[in-house]
């Protein structure tokens, strides 16, 4: 890994800078507890305001002198900033301070490269800090970055600093390999799942939203829950049973974060695509957050990256217990359909509702009947067996093919689309899914 560890926490000074409303915005509870869950100390916080983040330091010459100071007073050898630098500010910084700095995105991979543990999650993580640090490479390498001509520096061979980056792509192509056949494994697991008729159920949320304490307390797991931000990195697959439909399995997945590193949630897609794909996403929300608002659309601003904002999604307001007078209960919309639940998962309030509106949910999206087809209508019979949605074909005695179907409806919709068939035929009453 790219990022050294000291055996013991680090002290670093932190530095925050407030901007006007907009995407800059950070929030400095969350960077301290970004640094605790990374095993470092806060020796100071340096915050400030502007307007706009400065070129060649992001925090102007008067904060720098501060920073610089406050370095110098607390003997830290590191500046954390709650804020993405770009390559060249990284260096001015570091030059002129005279220790190492790491802004918001390294930091995050840091604690991604600490939480790893199986072999997928770990290239995931190196795989995302080889494309950070790619750009970086030229910090590493600044007295050998240019090729140098006149008697004796003339030469055929690459720069150190060329070297370097072939080295990367080439380490890049080999993890990009790795993680392809590790995900061609996941997708054999995922149609066998499919062809068995398994719904998926994935967890999602904000970190340290409490999705590993009720994945545990939902399956008698034992995933490692702490109360760090991003305690959980890889994902843990289990079978729940649901009452009325039968075995789910249920997918406890990373946490999301405000300004996720877009390099984190790339690297990640392989894991993510159990997102993807889930029948249903339980939004694990810490609804005593004074930031819940806020931490919800940031985990849809991840959701929409990676494609699965249009699945079917549950609110769990998780936490009720911090709530004065809360109680568990159903939060149902006009049509009867749940669309959040209130729970506590530390204590095992309300947790038998998950598994009830789970059943509600799935079966209210599914169809499942038998369903006559003529020799016609070939094409949606081919589309129905290629999404693995027949369980059981027969021939009646006037050669019409009697195919017991079950699939989502609006997977149906959408074969049916493909073949031409009016909806109506085999829907008469089609309602619009609740999402």
């Amino acid at each position: 890994m790219f990022f050294d560890r000291p055996e013991s926490g680090e002290g670093a000074v932190l530095v925050h800078i407030d901007f006007p409303e907009g995407e800059e915005r950070e929030d400095p509870r969350e960077f301290e507890e970004l640094v605790r869950s990374a095993g470092g100390a806060a020796l100071a916080l340096i915050t400030g305001s502007r307007k706009a983040p400065d070129p060649k330091t992001y925090i102007g010459k008067g904060k720098l002198e501060e920073v610089r100071e406050a370095v110098e007073f607390c003997e830290a050898e590191l500046v954390l900033f709650n804020h993405a630098l770009s390559p060249s500010q990284q260096r001015n910084l570091e030059a002129a301070l005279e220790c190492r700095v790491i802004d918001r995105t390294g930091l995050i991979l840091d604690i991604f490269a600490l939480r790893a543990r199986t072999y997928e999650g770990k290239l995931q993580v190196e795989l995302a800090q080889l494309q950070y640090q790619a750009t970086r490479l030229v910090h590493g390498w600044s007295h050998l970055d240019r090729q140098k001509g006149g008697i004796g520096m003339r030469g055929t061979g690459e720069t150190q600093l060329e070297s370097d980056r072939r080295l990367l792509k080439d380490r890049e192509k080999l993890i990009y390999k790795r993680l392809q056949k590790v995900q061609t494994q996941r997708d054999q697991s995922r149609r066998a799942r499919k062809r068995s008729d398994i719904p998926t159920v994935s967890l999602v949320g904000y970190t340290n939203a409490g999705k590993s304490t009720l994945f545990n307390a939902l399956t008698n797991a034992e995933v490692y829950a702490a109360d760090q931000l991003f305690a959980t990195l890889d994902p843990t697959l289990r079978r729940l049973p649901v009452q009325g439909l039968g075995e789910v399995v249920l997918v406890d997945t990373v946490g999301f974060i405000r300004h996720l590193p877009h390099k984190l949630v790339e690297a990640f897609k392989a894991t993510l695509q159990e997102t993807r794909e889930a029948d249903l996403l339980l939004h694990v929300i810490d609804c005593a957050d004074d930031d819940r608002a806020l931490n919800m659309e940031q985990v849809e601003i991840v959701l929409d990256e990676i494609d699965s904002l249009d699945r079917p999604t549950l609110q769990v307001f998780n936490k009720a217990d911090l709530l004065p007078g809360q109680r568990a209960r159903i939060d149902r919309d006009e049509s009867g359909m749940p669309w959040r639940v209130w729970v506590s998962a530390k204590t095992g309030d309300g947790l038998e509702l998950i598994n009830q509106v789970i059943g509600e949910i799935l079966t209210s999206n599914l169809f499942e009947q038998s369903i006559e087809l003529s020799p016609k209508d070939g094409q949606l019979r081919a589309l129905l067996y290629d999404h693995g949605a027949v369980l059981n074909e027969t021939v009646d005695e006037n050669g019409q093919f009697v195919l017991d179907v079950r699939i989502e409806k609006e997977d149906m919709l959408k074969i049916l689309s493909r073949a031409g068939i009016p909806a109506e035929r085999y829907i008469p009453q089609e309602k619009e899914f609740w999402q």
